[in-house]
């Protein structure tokens, strides 16, 4: 488990957090109890969400977020407030020594995992955000996920195009598509289970402790280009946020993105894609030289929708190789290798009936340079998810909808290695039941 010391958000920040709230919540009339996106379109949460609930995106949510999630019906001033709060049981196959988590018990707790405000929505005619504040576990509130967005559409000879800008607080967090590293397959997971060493940088290694600028095109609805850079705020910055601080970056980290999507038929559509990152990293802001990475990766998604979305089928993979130069790290005595590689695979695939109920299957494979002082000895893991959902109020036509939303997951999670390990991989097998819900 992770064991940083993290704090809350510091006095001197929550009035400006406080002032933040309190003037969207005065642009936004009766926001208090409404999914921003859904008040703002008038729209039902399965018009931009497979399952009805999200991160999945459907072909309308992408060009939603695209469009700088400035799609308006009707008058009214954004962006609005949306909450979220999901409480959780985990069940690990062996019990914990020592407890899941500071405060809880070795085995089978519940928790209420997370109670998050989401300020989301189109702040003009071109622009719109999506920023989450969270509480979790052990008293902890900051920021989670930001994306700010300038957007427009253009049209030269033949050719249309939507392109932007967007700040952002991931790699990967302005993408559209769900085989991207920040919004791909598991969804939610329990914070409470044992948790695999190693996977490269790009996927969650900088999570909300980076600040990039990053512009976007889409042409003729098919090619998806995006680049830009990210670097790593200030310390004290970080810790007023809460963000999770890696280091420092001694130069801009460039982020390159490229997909190709295309309609097979009027009910079904097909992305391919690649990915680049590469951060030189000093670790915990001392020691000499650099921590160097270069991360490739190749992702693919497929989706169809049956008679007017009753059934959906969707798919997603992501393959990433990373090249580790490790010249911090072997330094100061936290590597064995100077180089080391890392390569991770992630399949997955769901079925939805009328966005009401759908089951999961996932597969995952990490391999990678064996290193004593960086994993302990091997940083192989493999293994598999089985997940059900149910979603109660996800048709169109459901109790309250757009306004209140719920999903019902139970997810099993299986190993048949575990940091380079076959014997015992089965104790990290975790039951993970939740309750997720949106108002």
């Amino acid at each position: 488990m992770n064991t940083l010391k993290i704090r809350l958000i510091s006095w001197t920040t929550w009035p400006l957090i406080g002032m933040l709230g309190l003037l969207l919540v005065t642009l936004a009339p009766n926001a208090n109890a409404v999914p921003a996106y859904a008040q703002q379109t008038h729209m039902a949460c399965s018009a931009c969400h497979v399952g009805a609930f999200g991160p999945q995106l459907t072909p309308f949510g992408r060009q939603f977020k695209l469009l700088g999630y400035s799609l308006k019906i009707g008058s009214g001033l954004t962006p609005k407030v949306s909450l979220r709060i999901t409480e959780s049981f985990t069940h690990t196959q062996a019990a914990q020594a020592g407890g899941a988590a500071p405060g809880f018990g070795p085995n089978n707790n519940w928790d209420m995992q997370t109670a998050a405000l989401y300020f989301a929505g189109a702040i003009s005619e071109h622009s719109g955000m999506f920023v989450q504040v969270s509480y979790a576990q052990h008293d902890v509130v900051g920021w989670d996920m930001a994306d700010i967005r300038y957007a427009r559409t253009a049209q030269f000879g033949s050719h249309t195009a939507i392109w932007g800008i967007t700040l952002n607080n991931s790699p990967t967090m302005s993408d559209i598509y769900n085989s991207a590293p920040s919004w791909m397959y598991p969804y939610v997971g329990s914070d409470l289970a044992p948790e695999a060493p190693a996977a490269p940088v790009l996927m969650g290694g900088f999570m909300n402790g980076i600040l990039g600028v990053t512009a976007y095109t889409q042409i003729d609805g098919k090619w998806y280009i995006e680049a830009g850079g990210y670097r790593i705020p200030s310390q004290a910055f970080l810790n007023d946020v809460n963000g999770m601080d890696m280091g420092r970056l001694n130069s801009v980290a460039p982020y390159l993105r490229v997909a190709y999507q295309t309609n097979l038929s009027a009910q079904s559509n097909l992305e391919i894609g690649g990915m680049y990152f590469a951060p030189n990293l000093q670790p915990m802001r001392m020691g000499p030289g650099t921590d160097d990475y270069q991360d490739y990766g190749v992702d693919a998604s497929y989706e169809w929708f049956g008679n007017n979305y009753k059934h959906s089928f969707t798919m997603q993979g992501l393959y990433v190789h990373e090249k580790q130069t490790l010249n911090n790290s072997v330094a100061v005595g936290r590597a064995s290798n100077l180089n080391n590689t890392l390569d991770a695979l992630n399949l997955n695939a769901s079925y939805w009936y009328e966005n009401t109920y759908g089951a999961t299957v996932a597969t995952f494979n990490n391999t990678g340079s064996s290193d004593v002082l960086r994993y302990g000895g091997s940083p192989d893991t493999e293994g598999g998810i089985v997940e059900l959902n149910w979603v109660p109020f996800g048709k169109r036509t459901s109790w309250k909808q757009p306004y209140v939303n719920l999903r019902v997951g139970l997810q099993y999670t299986f190993y048949n290695k575990f940091s380079g390990f076959t014997n015992n991989a089965s104790d990290n097998n975790t039951t993970y039941l939740y309750f997720d819900t949106f108002f």
